[in-house]
């Protein structure tokens, strides 16, 4: 295919440009259907004349249907637009940087989203997308646990579902940050578990609390113990990766502390572990639940982040090890090359 391209460019650039308009408008189709013409042309930031010249083609290919409520994809136009993902991956160099990433970074795999999920919702939900269709291909088995961190990138991959497995058990990887109750592990887990039809079991015990106070809570509460023991069982590990002094901050710890903290050289965070950009901890959350130090037993571990800010973070955590999969985007993957 990367021969085909380089043609391409050479005899008929004006092709790609026109392939990867029109992939644009494919993919955000898919997203938002039902549309309409008008409110397309605003998400893509294009004139109405242009998207409906575009439309136009798309729905006499066979690509597009519509109706009174909008715009949707046809079973063909599905097959189309995965088609052109995979060509529009090749054509921005992201397969060869899936492998450049996967060898540096030493994870078994690296899955690029073209885009940049900062700038564009969109890109995120595809983030979220790519890592629930990776889920449905691992979830084979009955009785597998699934564990999940906090996040919106986390909400995004819950809401992404579209299978069923019923006899999957969803739990939350630590106990809760605060803030919006929909980003939270446990929200997450629930709306994961409902997706697929499958159960869930919540750890109501905030993240950062004392050690001691964990301890006590563990010793009068049978029911942290039995979730705590499930989620060192699970067979599969999605957890998010943050920016170290954001989620420091998130976590309400002291400003002179975090200082201290980011001077240490943290950068990145994930499971509660602040990481330098060579993967050193030099600070661990204390809560209930898992740690990087538990992956190697966890069967697959994914890991999902995107946008240009959150590439040291990035680099730090799969530094300190554990992650199977990274699913990214463009902005960071390019990033990410630069610092290593």
């Amino acid at each position: 295919m990367w021969k085909n391209i380089q043609l391409h460019r050479k005899i008929a650039p004006e092709l790609i440009g026109l392939v990867e308009e029109r992939y644009d408008i494919l993919r955000h189709i898919q997203h938002f259907e039902p549309i309409g013409r008008r409110a397309l042309a605003l998400i893509v930031e294009k004139g109405e004349r242009v998207v409906r010249a575009q439309v136009e083609f798309l729905k006499n290919a066979g690509f597009l249907e519509i109706s009174p409520m909008g715009m949707t994809l046809t079973p063909e136009g599905q097959l189309m637009q995965n088609q052109l993902s995979e060509y529009v991956k090749v054509l921005h160099g992201l397969t060869m940087l899936e492998g450049e990433l996967s060898e540096k970074l030493g994870i078994k795999q690296v899955i690029i989203i073209p885009g940049d999920s900062e700038a564009n919702n969109m890109v995120r939900r595809e983030l979220g997308r790519a890592t629930a269709n990776l889920l449905a291909r691992y979830l084979h088995k009955d009785n597998m646990i699934v564990a999940v961190s906090g996040g919106t990138i986390m909400a995004n991959v819950a809401e992404s579902v579209n299978f069923s497995q019923p006899t999957v058990t969803v739990v939350p990887a630590r106990g809760g940050l605060g803030g919006q109750v929909e980003y939270q592990a446990n929200s997450i887990a629930a709306t994961m578990a409902t997706k697929l039809g499958g159960q869930y079991r919540m750890l109501h015990l905030p993240d950062g609390v004392s050690e001691e106070m964990v301890a006590t809570m563990l010793a009068n509460n049978t029911n942290i113990l039995t979730v705590a023991d499930m989620i060192k069982k699970a067979d599969v590990l999605i957890h998010g990766i943050g920016v170290a002094r954001e989620m420091a901050l998130r976590r309400g710890l002291d400003e002179d502390f975090v200082n201290k903290l980011i001077n240490s050289g943290a950068v990145g965070e994930a499971l509660g572990h602040y990481c330098t950009l060579t993967g050193k901890h030099v600070h661990i959350s204390s809560s209930v639940g898992l740690q990087l130090d538990n992956l190697a037993e966890i069967g697959l571990v994914i890991a999902v982040a995107g946008g240009r800010k959150k590439a040291e973070a990035i680099v730090a955590v799969t530094s300190a090890g554990g992650q199977d999969v990274l699913i990214t985007d463009e902005a960071a993957a390019k990033a990410i090359q630069s610092i290593i």
